[in-house]
């Protein structure tokens, strides 16, 4: 048995300094490099390009900030210039572009009105036949987690029928949600008993840490998926599907496009779980609202 008292593991970090000198340029006043609207329109037409991800015309001062730490990683002294570099040859530099710009945020039991609903379909299904589970924006893992832990609270030590795919676009918050490893901070709001019960603390030097217990891990595979690639390595049949709060960022007709791939994926009595702020009216003839943004297929097979 493993003592959690007695428990470390690694806690993988990065840290970025150095000093940035301070130029002219753009529409917004004193900047390290020169961004136009012209820029920036360019990088909305990438980003929307490779992720499908429509940016908000006020997301200009955002898109300068997370890029200028590339154009910085790069050496390149203009956004031009890095823009140029990137549609020339852009090779692993179009994941960190994407990287850049993709938003990750997340906690234990986020959005907490869909577990019991989980876990009531979770009973409806029971234990005679495999379970499988998409979580198709995983980030930094907490929602996956949050999945593996309603399993285990339904089915106890009997969770080898349930597989757990957790995909993201962003392979930084892919590999945090890999390790497994939080601040004592993204847990605080866990009852006592799920944080003795799923959780080990970290001692020593990785006091002030807590690592997900094995158990949950080996219920989840871990995959970078983007929702716009012509082929997703998931297979069907599926009977539940987590894609919450990644939907908002995909304009109307690309919404349309990935529900209609999700569709043929599911069991005919399979659930899908999107975000608070999305609906799916425009898609009404693939899946039904069952309340409290709770889906299932509008046409049973």
């Amino acid at each position: 048995m493993i003592d959690p008292k007695n428990t470390k593991f690694p806690v993988g970090g990065s840290a970025l300094s150095g000093a940035a000198r301070v130029t002219p340029g753009g529409e917004g006043g004193l900047r390290e490099f020169a961004f136009s609207s012209a820029d920036f329109e360019r990088v909305r037409k990438l980003i929307y390009q490779h992720a499908g991800i429509s940016l908000a015309p006020v997301k200009q001062d955002m898109v300068y900030s997370r890029l200028a730490r590339r154009l910085r990683a790069t050496g390149k002294h203009s956004f031009a210039d890095y823009l140029d570099a990137l549609e020339k040859n852009g090779g692993d530099e179009w994941e960190r572009f994407v990287n850049s710009l993709t938003t990750n945020l997340t906690s234990f039991f986020r959005e907490p009105h869909h577990f019991p609903i989980f876990a009531e379909h979770l009973r409806k299904l029971g234990s005679s036949r495999p379970i499988r589970i998409w979580c198709s924006a995983s980030s930094t893992g907490e929602e996956p987690y949050s999945i593996a832990i309603t399993v285990a609270e339904t089915f106890g030590s009997n969770t080898s029928h349930v597989s757990i795919i957790a995909s993201d676009l962003d392979t930084n918050v892919l590999a945090t949600a890999q390790k497994g490893v939080y601040s004592i901070d993204r847990v605080e709001k866990l009852s006592p008993e799920r944080l003795r019960k799923f959780f080990l603390r970290g001692t020593g030097a990785q006091e002030g840490f807590v690592a997900v217990r094995q158990e949950l891990k080996q219920l989840i595979e871990f995959k970078r998926i983007n929702l716009l690639e012509p082929n997703w390595p998931v297979k069907g049949p599926l009977d539940i599907i987590f894609c919450r709060n990644v939907m908002i960022y995909f304009d109307k007709p690309t919404q349309y496009k990935i529900l209609s791939r999700f569709a043929p994926l599911m069991q005919s009595d399979g659930l899908m779980f999107a975000g608070h702020s999305e609906s799916f009216l425009h898609a009404a003839d693939l899946f039904r609202s069952l309340g409290k943004t709770v889906y299932a297929l509008a046409k049973t097979r």
